[in-house]
């Protein structure tokens, strides 16, 4: 799911020609909140959903319920991989989109 997340926000990334989106948030405080607070929106129902199957998977396994293991799973099985897969995807789509708007000026 935070790869399906990541495909629609990169390629939406490759159209508009937006600054890769790791390095803006890594090196652009003025940009930084915006663009997490984006990223935070698109992951959000995949990490409710996380929460969601762990509470379930800790109940009927462990017979309780451990918040911080919770969170930390959700974040580093929704969160995580949309962080590091929004911005190869949105190279690959800006690369795409370069050669098809070549190919049909010049073919």
């Amino acid at each position: 799911m935070a790869s399906i997340a990541a495909l629609h926000d990169g390629v939406k990334d490759a159209k508009l020609d937006r600054e890769p989106y790791f390095w803006t948030v890594l090196n652009d405080s003025e940009r930084r909140s915006s663009r997490l607070r984006e990223s935070v929106l698109s992951t959000a129902r995949i990490i409710l959903l996380g929460l969601g199957m762990d509470v379930i998977y800790q109940y009927k396994v462990l017979g309780a319920f451990y918040p911080g293991e919770g969170a930390l799973v959700a974040l580093l099985l929704a969160f995580i991989p949309y962080l590091l897969l929004r911005g190869p995807i949105a190279r690959v789509a800006r690369r795409w989109i370069t050669r098809n708007l070549s190919s049909t000026t010049h073919g």
